[in-house]
């Protein structure tokens, strides 16, 4: 089986980490996980040892970078990115195994179904929405996963290191060249956000940022916004 280097960028993520690394540690074959910490205060190093992940220090704060410097450190061939607050479902191994079997699995870039854990319907009529975006509109976003083979990310520049954004800026680029394709499987992504901000206006102010992104306003700014 082909050897996966997984990528996670993290900050303050030691309450979410022993999940996610509990379900990577199903993986069978050659694997390779490393945490990118952004600067924690809280015990996010320690969790990622105890979990036998390896830890890097990205050496600029921002998840554009984090993932940039946890690419260019990883080893295997194929590339899993994951976000720190994700649960991987039953199945995934399976899942992502068909994949990297297809003949042509090189050629693509593929994402996980978006769910929420939170069980309430406005979140069910998002993940809808999510699921026509990235199929018809070929957007499939962070929270999604990326599996993607050294090839194809090198060949079209990697993430950039910019601190917000760069999960639609790369896949921008992926979408020029090829096809982003569905694993079949959903990737688990916390509520906290959903529960703490609410639904609709997170997601109207999660399309305004990609609204002024895709007219030309600069990363920093966006990121500087988002974070209030």
């Amino acid at each position: 089986m082909a050897g996966l280097s997984v990528v996670i960028p993290a900050l303050n993520e030691a309450g979410t980490l022993p999940l996610l690394l509990a379900d990577l540690a199903t993986w069978p074959g050659d694997l390779e996980i490393l945490v990118v910490d952004g600067g924690s205060g809280d015990a996010t190093a320690a969790v990622t040892r105890i979990g036998g992940a390896g830890l890097l220090r990205s050496p600029v704060a921002g998840r554009g970078q984090q993932l940039r410097w946890g690419a260019a450190q990883a080893h295997g061939p194929w590339l899993l990115v994951l976000h720190a607050d994700s649960r991987l479902p039953m199945g995934w191994v399976d899942a992502v195994t068909a994949v990297l079997e297809r003949p042509d699995a090189e050629r693509q870039a593929w994402y996980f179904d978006f769910r929420v854990s939170e069980q309430r319907p406005m979140l069910r009529l998002l993940e809808a929405a999510v699921a026509w975006r990235s199929r018809w509109r070929q957007r499939p976003y962070g929270d999604q996963g990326l599996l993607i083979h050294r090839r194809l990310y090198s060949a079209v520049g990697g993430y950039r290191p910019i601190p917000l954004m760069e999960d639609l800026d790369l896949v921008q680029r992926l979408g020029a060249q090829t096809r982003l394709r569905r694993i079949g499987h959903p990737l688990i992504t916390s509520g906290r956000r959903w529960r703490r901000q609410g639904v609709l206006h997170l997601a109207w102010r999660n399309a305004l940022l990609r609204r002024r992104w895709a007219r030309g306003a600069p990363a920093d700014g966006l990121a500087r916004d988002y974070r209030r």
